[in-house]
């Protein structure tokens, strides 16, 4: 805990706008990358350069906008099934004035395949929604990434349950079942490297072999 407040007292200040969006997260309980975790994000971005990335799990649009901040050049297509966190995702992005790099497509991202792959090849994958679907997002969408491309996987560890989920609720014990599923699916993938960061609420990293 020590160590998390004194990594903290080292982030960079954010914009105001961007403080507000947290604010709003934590008074309506949407779920975005902890603090720590989203400027681990930021700085892969940072080191990949990607021109497109793909995220499944947009919310209210933070880490779209969070990683369109950290690379001007990339280009971003983020899906979001809630109705209601769609609507506040676009008047966000429209706020940030990113209408022209971040697309934003309502829908199940299970089911919208067709639509997304217009926009691809991706150079990274960003999962960050429904966490017994990771494996089904990673299976559908890492196809259409290009060669050198990455798959970013947040909550892996989901706050620490997944090694330890004695003191978990019955719900959080069987979403921490699903990760730990999907974590080990992750590690023991014949075609791919995988490392996991514990940072935030815990960070997968994939690669190809």
């Amino acid at each position: 805990m020590k160590q998390e407040h004194y990594l903290d007292s080292l982030r960079p200040e954010t914009s105001e706008k961007v403080k507000e969006m947290e604010v709003y997260a934590k008074e309506y309980n949407v779920p975005i990358m902890e603090p720590l975790g989203i400027d681990f994000l930021m700085q892969l971005v940072r080191m990949h350069s990607p021109k497109k990335i793909l995220e499944i799990g947009a919310a209210i649009g933070y880490s779209a906008i969070r990683m369109a901040e950290a690379d001007s050049d990339s280009q971003i297509v983020t899906v979001e099934r809630d109705s209601a966190r769609y609507e506040e995702a676009c008047k966000n992005i429209g706020e940030f004035q990113l209408e022209q790099r971040v697309k934003i497509l309502h829908g199940d991202a299970l089911e919208l395949r067709e639509k997304i792959a217009e926009d691809g090849p991706y150079d990274m994958l960003f999962i960050d929604a429904a966490k017994g679907k990771y494996e089904e997002f990673f299976n559908l969408y890492a196809p259409l990434l290009t060669e050198k491309g990455a798959i970013i996987s947040d909550n892996v560890l989901f706050k620490g349950y997944v090694a330890d989920d004695e003191h978990a609720t019955k719900r959080m014990a069987k979403i921490a079942g699903k990760i730990r599923t999907f974590n080990e699916w992750l590690a023991n993938h014949p075609d791919y490297h995988t490392t996991i960061v514990p940072i935030g609420d815990g960070i997968a990293i994939t690669v190809k072999k």
